[in-house]
């Protein structure tokens, strides 16, 4: 596959990227329960290899791909996966060549609302790239996410940090808790009202995960911030805390998980 994935990756990028676009089609696996994410990986890969070589013309091709049928797009599609590709691509891209950061960063956003969870993993995808190459702007454009975004954005910045391998960063597994508690905070100030959103109830879906992340990463302070939020007596947050404390991931912490489930009994 990889050998085919290279040639149409440099027949697209010397004039025609139909059959590039065709093929990501046909091994989107899609409709289906996983999207081809590998492949995805693999296109941006590549497309970043060939900057030296290509750079207008890379930028180009990514923009085609992110652009593409939106209008058109239905969920669990090949078209769908087309733009998924795009975005990933996009963020490795931009992690290769740092002048299309802020451009990119401003597609992440756009795209980090979109109403297809694919797309929304893709960003969280392309902005763990981005963190890869250079954290310190990437972290600081996260938590303005966090701090200021839509419930979306928000779920975009703490997604992004679910991710234990990238715990290998001191930097990046102390900002995973310090997005959480932000979002945290800002869900528990949320109007009654306003949580029958569907974007809130995504957010608090990703929540009822990311958290049980960040905690086992740092069981010291993330068992201290769960119980200062299950001292809040917030249904919503509640449910988040429980739902947090049912990962496997949490499991060999027994002390601190029971301790939690007290204080929300």
């Amino acid at each position: 596959m990889h050998d085919t994935l290279s040639s149409l990756v440099e027949r697209a990028l010397t004039g025609n990227p139909r059959p590039l676009e065709f093929y990501l089609r046909e091994n989107s696996r899609l409709p289906g329960p996983r999207a081809n994410l590998e492949l995805a990986n693999d296109v941006g890969g590549l497309l970043a290899a060939a900057i030296p070589r290509y750079l207008d013309k890379v930028y180009s091709l990514v923009q085609y791909f992110v652009s593409g049928d939106r209008k058109w797009m239905s969920g669990n599609t090949p078209s769908e996966f087309v733009i998924l590709c795009g975005v990933i691509s996009a963020g490795m891209c931009a992690a290769a060549e740092p002048s299309w950061q802020e451009e990119t960063l401003e597609l992440l956003d756009r795209y980090s609302c979109s109403p297809y969870w694919r797309i929304r993993e893709g960003v969280a995808i392309a902005f763990q790239h981005l963190l890869q190459a250079n954290s310190s702007p990437i972290l600081a454009h996260l938590r303005a996410l966090a701090t200021k975004g839509s419930f979306l954005q928000q779920r975009a910045a703490i997604a992004t940090l679910a991710e234990a391998p990238l715990f290998n960063a001191p930097e990046l597994m102390n900002a995973a808790l310090d997005l959480q508690r932000i979002v945290l905070e800002r869900a528990r100030a949320v109007p009654l009202a306003e949580r029958k959103h569907e974007d809130f109830r995504i957010l608090r879906r990703t929540l009822a995960y990311t958290l049980s992340v960040a905690t086992a990463a740092s069981p010291n302070e993330g068992f201290a911030l769960m119980r200062e939020c299950a001292s809040w007596n917030d249904t919503d947050i509640a449910w988040i805390l429980r739902e947090n404390l049912k990962k496997k991931r949490l499991a060999r912490f027994v002390r601190d998980t029971e301790q939690v489930a007290r204080l929300l009994a």
